[in-house]
């Protein structure tokens, strides 16, 4: 009788102890976003069971069913529109090509520009070149002389215009060429721009890196050196750099360890943060208030019309208000990865456009006056990278290249720009000026009856489609034809410098709706009853099943 009352004892002790671990676990995986973006080793799985395939001719101009005659007709449609490109940039084509076989790069974003079905005929019919020559105001040149409006906003970099970094560039070299690549000290540079940084980001202390990703991998590593926690928390869809399990699913060969990938803007994720003991800190990339728990959205992942943007600043300012409180309670560092975003939506950055106070902040991007640099700014007692009472415990992170002379004498002068009025000028009613900017091409677009709309985080648009259909990423192609440069991922993400004049933002206007207009008519559009998002995507998984038979 002992014998069981005891056992009873320890099993009841065993469970008492074992429920509040599987609250936690509940708790954790309430609070991931339902989708694949959520479940990082679901979607490594889904990964490496979907089968590699390509359409025939046939099936390329009639996935969605549409009638011979139309498939014939968007046959003679992208032959072309392969032969005006080939036709207007034969040397860009050519140096394109030839580079293509040594260069990974280009391989991958030439097979990625579109979803994977397409993309083997698509090369073969539709060349893009990679080579430009010329960059002025808002314009770039390619090796052939065509001129196109920059959409691309060198992903990210190009706040200003491209004329503004390059006289950053120079100016910066001017200040420290009697210094030269020196790198066994810093260059008197350095103080003014950590005096500058410390006023801009409302932090302590600073240090240099020589990437976005790597300043991030340095800030999460500090939050963990003081914390004494090992897991960090992001949000679904965010992007912080190709590191570790930071990127986790597709994309990334390691499997999710200490990283948890939450739902952004959900009352789940902040009970997590309540809740465990296990986190160091939390990483937050203002960019996802555009498409909350949606990854970047590129071209190449365009299967139907689902792609949904929209942003709502009350809404995600009230988000991060709400982090802040939970991180200071819990002690949880809010770490802002503004690499992206960082001076684009305020000479403050996102911490000011937000009114929210992290305890650090990355920068990289537009902060090097157009050349290669990372930042971390952050409260003294999280940069310390030693303990007195602990003289072998430390957080070393030293790079040969960080402060570099050029560097920082390009940030530097980068600096002084934008606190000049005419930088200052550029902010003055910035969101209300690309808000309607916006409306004004969504205005035009519904007034042609085309099934395209924008939305837009300030000068960062997006592309979104109204109506379902499997051909939205061909959209790319036309407004290349009319003298538009976008980047690699298409559609998914146009960017504006902040020099573009109403002239200019007119004259893209004109070409964005030419070219939807265009595309309409060559019938890549097409509709009928039966064709839904829901439809098209059960059709792509009975295509997959097929082929892995």
């Amino acid at each position: 009788m002992d014998e069981t009352l005891a056992l009873w004892t320890l099993g009841g002790a065993a469970l008492a102890a074992a429920v509040p671990r599987l609250m936690r676990r509940l708790a954790l995986s309430r609070a991931k976003h339902p989708s694949l973006g959520g479940h990082s080793r679901m979607a490594k799985r889904v990964a490496s069971w979907l089968p590699g395939y390509a359409y025939d001719e046939a099936r390329f101009f009639s996935a969605d069913g549409a009638p011979p005659e139309l498939a014939e007709r968007r046959r003679q449609a992208l032959h072309r529109l392969g032969q005006t490109l080939v036709q207007r940039c034969p040397q860009t084509l050519a140096l394109t090509a030839q580079a293509r076989e040594g260069l990974p790069d280009l391989q991958f974003t030439g097979a990625y520009r579109v979803p994977f079905q397409f993309s083997p005929l698509l090369r073969q019919h539709l060349q893009v070149g990679a080579f430009l020559e010329a960059a002025d105001g808002v314009c770039l040149s390619d090796l052939d002389g065509n001129r196109y409006f920059d959409l691309t906003g060198s992903y990210g970099v190009n706040v200003f215009g491209v004329d503004v970094y390059r006289q950053c560039i120079a100016e910066g070299s001017a200040r420290v060429q009697t210094m030269g690549p020196v790198l066994a000290g810093l260059h008197p540079c350095v103080a003014s721009n950590v005096q500058r940084l410390q006023r801009w980001s409302g932090l302590d202390q600073v240090s240099f890196h020589m990437s976005g990703t790597e300043a991030v991998m340095q800030a999460v590593r500090l939050a963990r050196y003081h914390t004494g926690k090992r897991h960090l928390v992001r949000f679904c869809g965010a992007y912080h750099g190709w590191w570790e399990d930071v990127q986790p699913g597709p994309g990334n060969p390691l499997p999710p360890r200490e990283t948890y990938t939450l739902r952004d803007m959900h009352e789940n994720s902040l009970q997590v943060l309540r809740t465990r003991r296990d986190i160091a800190c939390v990483l937050i990339n203002p960019l996802q208030a555009l498409h909350p728990n949606k990854a970047a959205p590129g071209d190449s992942t365009l299967v139907d019309s689902s792609r949904q943007a929209g942003f709502d600043r009350a809404a995600y300012t009230a988000w991060l208000q709400q982090l802040r409180e939970v991180c200071t309670e819990r002690g949880i560092v809010l770490i802002f990865d503004e690499v992206f975003v960082g001076f684009r939506l305020a000479p403050g950055g996102a911490q000011a456009y937000f009114g929210v106070q992290a305890d650090m902040v990355t920068y990289g991007k537009t902060l090097g006056g157009g050349l290669p640099v990372g930042v971390v700014c952050g409260r003294s007692e999280l940069m310390k990278r030693y303990r007195e009472d602990r003289p072998a415990d430390l957080c070393f992170a030293r790079g040969t290249f960080n402060s570099h002379p050029y560097v920082m004498g390009a940030m530097q002068a980068f600096l002084d720009y934008l606190e000049t009025p005419e930088a200052q000028l550029m902010y003055l009613d910035l969101d209300t000026r690309q808000n309607q900017r916006a409306a004004r091409l969504n205005q035009r677009l519904r007034d042609a009856g085309l099934p395209v709309q924008v939305a837009n985080l300030s000068s960062i648009w997006t592309v979104n489609y109204t109506q379902p259909s499997r051909y939205n990423w061909m959209l790319q192609f036309y407004l290349r034809e009319q003298g538009l440069a976008l980047s690699w991922v298409g559609t998914g993400r146009l960017i504006f410098s902040l020099n573009y004049t109403e002239a200019d933002f007119e004259e893209v206007c004109q070409r964005f709706v030419a070219a939807a207009q265009a595309m309409a008519a060559d019938g890549w559009w097409w509709q009928d009853a039966a064709l839904t998002n829901r439809g098209i995507k059960r059709s792509i998984l009975r295509e997959m099943l097929a082929h892995r038979r």
